[in-house]
């Protein structure tokens, strides 16, 4: 007897600004007026650092949350009530050792705190969160009704051996909250795309948009196939971009081209041997 198709599920990419002039109390309750406006909606995706604003450098510390803070608590909350399971982007989080690191949490349709990923590859250039945030040290994926979810955050995007490990252990569905400039969207657009081909799972991209300071957020929250098509991308200002999430598209994509049966694993590439370059 043929297996059931999994239902199709309805994704939402909030994308936002985190104007200077906003306070972060102002911001979290707008956010969540925003977000009770979308009934239906199988999983809500922010972007990194929302709350806070990414490039609020000086006030890290006092913008810091451990993880029943005010913006964990509101999301966790609104999808409570609308039975939505929410990625909520990211947070500065002030861990138990009072060291703070950019922290996404991904709730439950309960409300129910399912997942937490602290960024691993924090960024240095043109940037002071590598001083002030400290790495994470771990991965996880988790099963959900969009398919097994692994966590990663802006940076990270640029390192594909954690996007391979991710794969390894079993991610189809890869979120990426961002605060992502518009000088590098080229990089943005192209990234996003070759790690779903790459590891051929969805790739649920939710970036900033505005300015901060004198940046200016990229913006072009996507979502793009197990086979690298971009199913929906948002523009350069606030949006909420929804789009249908076929579940069944990675082992569809997968079976078609298994190039991950193919793969070698990442101890496999360190232990090969060393050509000896040209011969006479």
């Amino acid at each position: 007897m043929t297996a059931p198709t999994p239902p199709t599920r309805r994704i939402a990419l909030v994308q936002l600004a985190s104007p200077d002039t906003e306070t972060q109390s102002a911001r979290i309750d707008r956010v969540e007026s925003l977000l009770r406006q979308h009934t239906g909606v199988d999983l809500f995706v922010l972007p990194e650092l929302w709350s806070a604003g990414y490039f609020a450098f000086d006030r890290y510390d006092e913008l810091a949350e451990t993880l029943d803070g005010p913006t964990v608590t509101m999301v966790r909350r609104v999808a409570q009530d609308l039975g939505s399971a929410i990625h909520l982007g990211s947070i500065i989080e002030r861990g138990a050792d009072g060291a703070l690191h950019n922290t996404a949490v991904l709730v439950d349709a309960d409300g129910a705190i399912a997942q937490t990923y602290r960024k691993i590859h924090v960024f240095g250039y043109q940037s002071l969160e590598s001083q002030l945030l400290a790495p994470g040290a771990t991965l996880s994926v988790v099963d959900t009704p969009v398919g097994a979810v692994g966590s990663t955050t802006c940076y990270d995007l640029r390192f594909p051996g954690l996007w391979q490990e991710l794969s390894t252990r079993g991610a189809e569905v890869v979120i990426v909250p961002a605060a992502w400039p518009a000088a590098r969207r080229e990089h943005w657009c192209l990234l996003t795309q070759a790690r779903a081909v790459e590891h051929q799972l969805w790739v649920l991209a939710c970036n900033a948009c505005g300015s901060q300071g004198d940046v200016q957020l990229g913006g072009f929250s996507r979502v793009v196939d197990p086979a690298g098509r971009v199913v929906a991308e948002c523009g350069d200002g606030e949006e909420v971009l929804i789009v249908e999430l076929d579940p069944a598209r990675v082992a569809e994509v997968r079976a078609e081209f298994p190039v991950i049966a193919d793969r070698l694993s990442a101890d496999d590439y360190a232990a090969l041997g060393t050509d000896p370059g040209a011969r006479a």
